[in-house]
């Protein structure tokens, strides 16, 4: 799974697959952000069954494509041939092209016309859900391939990206069979709903931490998905909606109350939660959240901050107009059991981190 993608735990899934597995006996995951279900993905290929939610269209995509679609021989055959068929349409621009590619640049113009013809293309035809995902998260990777940023859609790079200048392609996306607890599911819930509905044995929760909203860093995507067209504000074209959406994770005043509801509510018995030094709370304030529902372990990983957090700061014009604070966080992994672990278990997770 390519994406580029703020928040991105593609370091970090080793050692919280192998967190999980010292937490057994554990069947089914609920992954609460599940983003571009990198953890779920790691997870379903480990035989766990795996609940993924993520407020974003393109998430539940995401997590329709790799977590609920088990890749089977027919299912699979009749990707690639949508696939190829697709990769065989000629260009035609409309409204991604206008809108991503000549009033911004995220693509370069030859490559839009192809998502538009690709996309509308989609839409006319009486996909089955987890197909449709599949091919949606092709032609989604395929732009992510070819794009113009740093690796969030608040902004494109001033000068186009190498990579820019190739052809869009689509591949078809590696697809795991279906796990030996049972069949994954995706759905597109507010955090605070999911954990009313949604059951498992571990529960992962990676909430955003600050307050750059996940639409607002990925509203191309969001778009291309939904394929709404809407209106759109700024030199960066967000959907409109970037404006309404808001979410209580976002905000520092808010953060701490959204954030207890979850941990309070959270149907599972085990917590493994993903939270960076940059967040809206510090370890203490956490910790103590957390040690409500049971012992807590803490792990801390070192990792170089996001690439556009690493180049400064610069205004509408290119211009700099700010400096780099720091290139390192720490990314800290909660471990939360409502008895104490055994020794064994202990030792594994601490000499995993």
């Amino acid at each position: 799974m390519p994406i580029k993608y703020l928040g991105s735990k593609r370091q970090f899934v080793p050692l919280i697959a192998g967190i999980v597995e010292q937490l057994r006996p554990a069947c089914t995951v609920l992954d609460l952000f599940s983003g571009t279900s990198r953890v779920g993905d790691a997870l379903k290929r480990r035989q766990y069954r795996v609940l993924a939610n993520d407020y974003l269209a393109c998430g539940e995509a995401i997590a329709r494509c790799y977590i609920e679609a088990d890749g089977t021989p027919e299912q699979l055959r009749q990707a690639r041939l949508l696939i190829d068929e697709f990769n065989r349409l000629p260009a035609s621009a409309g409204y991604f092209t206008e809108v991503f590619c000549e009033k911004s640049r995220y693509l370069q113009p030859k490559n839009g016309a192809r998502v538009d013809a690709i996309r509308e293309e989609i839409e006319r035809k009486d996909l089955d859900p987890e197909l449709r995902a599949i091919v949606l998260v092709s032609l989604m990777e395929a732009a992510d391939r070819v794009d113009s940023t740093t690796g969030v859609q608040m902004a494109y790079l001033k000068q186009w990206a190498p990579r820019a200048a190739s052809d869009l392609e689509l591949r078809l996306p590696e697809i795991a069979p279906r796990a030996e607890a049972g069949k994954g599911r995706a759905h597109r819930m507010d955090a605070a709903e999911a954990v009313e509905v949604l059951e498992a044995d571990i529960a992962y929760i990676d909430p955003p931490y600050n307050q750059h909203s996940y639409l607002g860093n990925y509203h191309v995507w969001e778009s291309l998905v939904l394929w709404d067209k809407p209106e759109h504000y700024g030199v960066a074209c967000k959907r409109v909606d970037c404006r309404e959406r808001k979410s209580d994770f976002n905000s520092k005043k808010r953060f701490r109350a959204a954030w207890e509801r979850i941990v309070q509510r959270v149907r599972a018995r085990r917590l493994i939660v993903s939270f960076s030094d940059e967040g809206f709370i510090d370890r203490e304030e956490m910790e103590a959240i957390l040690a409500r529902r049971g012992e807590v372990q803490v792990i801390e990983n070192d990792y170089r901050r996001y690439v556009g957090a690493r180049i400064g700061v610069f205004n509408p014009s290119g211009e700099k107009v700010g400096r780099v604070s720091h290139l390192r966080n720490t990314e800290y992994l909660y471990v939360v059991s409502p008895e104490k672990l055994e020794e064994a278990a202990v030792r594994a997770i601490a000499k995993a981190g």
